[in-house]
């Protein structure tokens, strides 16, 4: 009895591949091209539903079906990958622009598999298509922004307490105010330090002028750029939800990089320009014709640029106030923007314009971008991106009587321009501008491509190994081959469980671990066959072949999967995607390898008097 399994391992080795089986099986239902519609503002019903199918049949566009998937989604299969383009299109021209359109791929998993929580793998860009952006904030902007907001509140502050000061100016991480005298200066360091308590306060005095500087701690510093970067991460998931994109990834990178990956994105022009948008609104009064110089800028107009007005330097609100935005027209049909403020920003803005009736508002449109340019460095010319921020107005106009927090921006050039300025304002503005430093994109039928050519790499890697263990082992090798196919459907299994996602690095791992999956057998049978030319009886050599053999084995998979942890823990994007698949497929192999293949020894030859093993 050296050969045979006690009935629970019979049947924990039985659970384990039924369950294998049926979490593996969704794999086999390819997604179907969709577009999916959604909506916040409007309603979304069977009616709307089939407005957009007949224009659909209308263009010859075939539908395979079409359903609610929710209160306010729904979602439209199609037979055809090449018509969601052309089937987006016409839906954004059936619906208005209270509903979002989206590509999709829609699972047609059957619904008792759904009901048990099996669902497919994801598919990774290189494999579904799709954009990836790497994204650089602007860390010394973040922190000067900072020092701006500070310098309005501060100038505001000292008006309402009748404290009389000269200027305020912003230099290196330091915002630095001049007084006429030094009780002034006093006076405003003792009502400061009692509200801006981040900085480092210090007198200074240059002949009879009077100065206080501002410095921020190294600890604000920081505290401001991680709040940079935690905000724009923020800011651009909700852009990315206002795209409607399927399984999107937004995550940090390092101290100041964000990764952004839009699986099934065709177009990437659109997407890049909502992702990488750095505009921002401030709303700012026009300067009197007797405030000083120094607190009143002159900006041009946006659609005019020859034309300008000179406004005020405190900002009555930013686009940070905004809670939502949408498109609209006026009376004469040009477009307009409708807002609605916070409360907050609806006080802020109350308090402006009461005690301003008759002055002119102006909306100040501002945005960063980054230019290219060659320099000279070392003697040698390198390429140095150099951050450009552009502040135009988009309209100014007279308060005809106190506003509250909901309001309208006129002056905008098309539709396109304010349907997009409303959905920067839904998503919110950046606290800091951020710079594209890698594109890539990878189109859906290279991605197809690429899971043609990985399926055609795991079945030649797997043939081949299937081949070599039947000429090298014989009725044993057939054991490890079938053990090799348990193997391969409980790591699919496992991936779609975990909800890991398949990269084509991933189908790499796939393919390893076909090679490594048998290394155990490989192992043991050679222990089985050492044990035969000793003369040990066959069922003796079998029990000595496994049991001798379980610590190589053991060390042997245990070194790799410690490898495998490395990659994952310090690798990025499709490292971690073989890393994933490798450590499956090293857990799988020694389950497969060293239980599922003698039990399927033991049921075969366990027990039986048998003189010569075909090995």
């Amino acid at each position: 009895m050296l050969n045979r399994y006690p009935l629970w391992k019979y049947l924990l080795i039985l659970i384990v591949c039924v369950v294998g089986v049926i979490y593996a099986l969704p794999n086999l239902y390819p997604q179907d091209p969709a577009v999916q519609i959604s909506t916040t503002n409007g309603s979304l019903g069977d009616q709307q539903l089939d407005r957009v199918t007949r224009a659909l049949a209308e263009e010859d566009i075939q539908v395979k079906s079409a359903a609610m998937t929710g209160n306010n989604t729904a979602l439209i299969r199609l037979a055809d990958a090449e018509q969601q383009l052309p089937a987006r299109d016409v839906v954004d021209e059936t619906l208005d622009d209270d509903y979002t359109v989206a590509l999709n791929l829609a699972d047609s998993t059957p619904s008792w598999l759904t009901s048990l929580s099996a669902a497919p793998m994801k598919l990774g860009l290189d494999l579904r298509g799709g954009v990836h952006f790497l994204l650089e904030v602007d860390m010394d902007a973040a922190v000067e922004q900072r020092l701006e907001a500070t310098a309005s509140a501060i100038r505001a502050d000292l008006r309402d307490e009748r404290i009389r000061y000269r200027s305020t100016d912003i230099d290196d991480n330091a915002l630095h105010l001049e007084f006429a005298n030094s009780e002034d200066r006093d006076a405003a360091r003792e009502q400061i330090s009692q509200t801006f308590n981040e900085f480092q306060l210090e007198n200074r005095e240059e002949g009879r002028r009077a100065f206080l500087d501002m410095t921020l701690t190294e600890q604000s510093i920081q505290d401001i750029q991680d709040y940079a970067v935690q905000q724009n991460l923020t800011t651009i998931r909700n852009r990315v939800n206002e795209l409607g994109v399927s399984e999107p990834l937004v995550q940090r990178q390092g101290p100041s990089r964000i990764v952004v990956e839009l699986p099934g994105v065709q177009d990437t022009a659109e997407a890049k320009r909502i992702v990488g948008a750095t505009a921002n609104l401030e709303f700012r009064l026009e300067a009197r014709p007797d405030t000083p110089d120094a607190e009143t800028e002159t900006f041009p107009f946006r659609n005019s640029p020859q034309r300008t007005a000179t406004l005020s330097r405190d900002v009555i609100i930013t686009g940070d106030r905004v809670s939502s935005a949408s498109q609209g027209f006026d009376q004469n049909g040009r477009p307009q923007v409708n807002i609605n403020l916070d409360g907050t920003g609806g006080s802020l803005m109350n308090q402006a314009t009461r005690t301003n009736i008759g002055r002119n508002m102006a909306v100040l449109y501002i945005d960063h971008s980054t230019e290219m340019r060659t320099v000279t460095k070392d003697g040698q010319q390198v390429q140095e991106r150099i951050p450009t921020t552009s502040r135009s107005i988009i309209s100014l106009a007279t308060v005809q009587s106190a506003l509250s927090n909901r309001f309208r921006i006129t002056g905008l050039d098309s539709p396109t321009e304010a349907s997009e300025l409303a959905l920067l304002l839904r998503s919110g503005s950046l606290a800091a501008p951020i710079y594209f430093v890698q594109e890539r994109t990878i189109g859906p039928s290279l991605g197809a491509q690429n899971i043609e050519r990985g399926i055609f790499s795991v079945i030649v890697g797997g043939l081949l190994v299937v081949a070599f263990m039947l000429i090298r082992y014989k009725a044993f090798g057939v054991i490890a081959n079938a053990a090799l196919a348990v193997n391969l459907v409980l790591l699919i299994a496992a991936m779609s469980l975990l909800g890991a996602t398949l990269t084509l690095p991933g189908i790499a791992g796939i393919v390893l671990t076909l090679g490594m999956a048998v290394d155990a057998n490989v192992l043991i049978y050679e222990r089985i066959r050492e044990e035969l030319r000793r003369k040990t009886p066959a069922q003796q050599a079998i029990h000595a072949g496994y049991g001798r053999a379980f610590t190589s084995i053991v060390d042997a998979n245990l070194t790799t999967l410690l490898v495998a942890v490395v990659l994952f823990s310090i690798g990025t994007g499709p490292v971690k995607g073989f890393a994933v698949t490798l450590s499956l497929g090293i857990l799988t192999s020694m389950f497969t390898g060293i239980l599922v293949s003698r039990a399927l020894v033991n049921l075969s030859i366990g027990g039986k008097p048998v003189k010569k093993l075909w090995i």
